[in-house]
């Protein structure tokens, strides 16, 4: 059991500079990820596997792994896709402003930078210390068109996914970190959801958490 005095902080209401302060990653950084995705023609989400690099403050790289590889790098105001077998693409973030609301938010996010944040989405948190969820809106009107709201969620110093709500579509969970260990063995698209809505992983102890 924790000491009381610990209990109390992390049943402690959550806010915006205390989550920030402990999911902040100073470039270099890497984080495991995997990516949820559903449809009407599979029994369990299609899940993609792979890695976010942010080599410096002003560089987002997704490298997906499995089932299929291809590389994502948004630098420079470009935005480079290379998928195996085929040739590089690339294309400006003017024409995709959703990427670019990602890569503003997942740096100010990393970097532990609120106002720029706040310049890009409106932030509010849910939760306590042992479990929150950060909500990102969108202020921007052509990213608001596409994206509803960006839902992030942690326990403690862990943020443990991520997940995208587009307008007129279904929700698109990113696991991160220990959630993506906890997953492994998770073929049930309920219950990956529900481990993205941050309940433990069958076979461990919720009230240790």
């Amino acid at each position: 059991m924790l000491p009381l005095g610990a209990a109390e902080r992390v049943d402690a209401p959550a806010d915006v500079d205390w989550v920030l302060a402990r999911i902040v990653r100073p470039a270099p950084a890497r984080t495991p990820f995997l990516e949820l995705r559903g449809s009407a023609l599979l029994k369990a989400p299609l899940r993609i596997t792979g890695e976010y690099r942010r080599p410096d403050g002003d560089t987002l790289v997704r490298e997906v792994q499995a089932p299929y590889r291809e590389t994502t790098t948004i630098a420079g105001g470009e935005i480079v896709i290379e998928r195996e077998g085929r040739g590089p693409r690339r294309f400006s973030m003017s024409r995709a402003p959703e990427l670019a609301g990602l890569q503003s938010g997942f740096g100010a996010l990393l970097g532990g930078d609120r106002l720029e944040l706040e310049r890009h989405y409106r932030v509010t948190v849910d939760g306590s210390r042992r479990q929150w969820t950060l909500h990102l809106v969108p202020r921007d009107a052509a990213v608001a068109a596409r994206l509803s709201d960006v839902r992030l969620r942690g326990r403690g110093a862990e943020l443990r996914c991520i997940e995208s709500r587009p307008v007129g579509g279904d929700p698109q969970r990113t696991l991160l970190a220990g959630a993506v260990v906890d997953a492994q063995d998770i073929d049930d698209g309920a219950a990956l959801r529900a481990l993205c809505d941050g309940a433990p992983a069958p076979g461990t102890d919720a009230a240790a958490r």
